[in-house]
């Protein structure tokens, strides 16, 4: 017979769904919904690391503009640790602010984190040993290829083939699923950071320009592209010249945009027809009909559908709100947790991480 007591801890804890992300971290509660979305940097004092001061948003807005004891650092480089103690705070930050708006002492959460694909074992230990010590009561794993098809509304537990190529901060997952399992799957570390650092050379040499990493992504967002557009767009870009030192304007136009992405492009879209490739030729017919999920904030690239559908000859479309897929995907999965546990890593149904003793 179960508890009475462990059954009002189940009441009144937090279930929490977490997309780990090296650009942006998203937090969903169940029955809530996304309650966080925010940039991952972290401000710490230079002097001494484990004074955190600044978290999110407010932190992303210190990067090049502190004095020299400060820094704004990313806890997080190709979605995976970096920083273990600054990620551990971000994290125990976020699950803090994920329980205020119940007004009693509460348990500690269960938590699903999404990792990339391609992550090692020493890697997955890290993200859930950082969550356990954060303060989650259970921490457990699930590929983003698979919590974003989910939180994109793929049929992966059903007979039929899909498929997402899912484009972060700093990897690029692409999946294929059938019968709840990933059937192929490929993960590399060039995504939206390798996009902006390719703008970023490309005014270097170009123009002798040096600009930050937040004009290239703006730049990017505004005028960037992966396919010819019905309009092509003009942007004022600013930094300073490297030959005069002096702040300097010029106007690019999405035309040479998109031949300075044209190399990170490329790569993505080899990668998408190696994993068609090496897809069982029952799935591809059924990809042929479903068509290829686009998702992460790379996923919105203008003109990446259309390119991905010219060269696979598979129609490819953007998933609805594909920034948040891999969130609302760990939290679909926290929804219907028994009926969904075999969509965890498999490593994590071997050794869940049921406490942080």
């Amino acid at each position: 017979m179960r508890n009475p007591f462990d059954a009002l801890l189940g009441l009144f804890s937090l279930d929490i769904g977490i997309d780990l992300g090296t650009a942006n971290t998203l937090v969903y509660v169940r029955g809530r919904g996304i309650v966080i979305n925010e940039p991952s940097w972290v401000a710490v004092d230079r002097k001494n690391p484990r004074i955190v001061l600044a978290i999110g948003a407010e932190a992303k807005e210190m990067v090049g503009k502190t004095p020299s004891h400060i820094v704004a650092i990313r806890p997080l480089r190709d979605g995976v640790i970096s920083e273990f103690d600054i990620t551990q705070a971000m994290l125990k930050y976020f699950i803090k602010r994920a329980h205020q708006e119940i007004f009693i002492p509460v348990p500690r959460p269960r938590v699903v984190i999404g990792i990339p694909s391609g992550v090692t074992e020493v890697e997955k230990r890290a993200v859930r040993e950082a969550a356990l010590e954060a303060g989650a009561r259970e921490a457990h794993l699930i590929e983003e290829p698979m919590a974003a098809a989910i939180g994109a509304g793929l049929p992966v537990t059903e007979a039929q083939g899909s498929m997402i190529v899912d484009i972060g901060g700093g990897t690029t997952e692409v999946g294929v699923f059938a019968l709840g399992g990933i059937v192929v799957s490929r993960s590399m570390r060039i995504a939206g950071d390798e996009l902006d650092d390719d703008i970023v050379q490309y005014a270097r040499q170009k123009y002798n320009l040096a600009i930050s990493e937040r004009m290239a992504e703006r730049v990017k967002i505004n005028i960037g592209s992966a396919y010819p557009l019905p309009e092509e767009q003009v942007m004022s870009m600013r930094g300073r010249n490297l030959i005069s030192g002096l702040p300097e304007q010029v106007e690019i136009s999405s035309i040479e945009i998109r031949e300075a992405l044209s190399r990170s492009v490329n790569i993505i879209t080899d990668m998408v027809r190696d994993t068609l490739d090496e897809t069982p030729p029952e799935l591809v017919a059924d990809l042929m009909e479903t068509g290829i999920c686009l998702a992460g904030g790379g996923g919105q690239l203008k003109g990446l559908a259309e390119r991905i559908s010219e060269e696979m000859h598979i129609r490819a479309w953007v998933a609805q709100d594909a920034l948040t897929c891999v969130a609302r995907g760990a939290g679909k999965v926290l929804e219907n947790f028994e009926a969904m546990r075999q969509t965890l890593a498999n490593d994590d149904r071997q050794n869940p991480g049921g406490s942080a003793s």
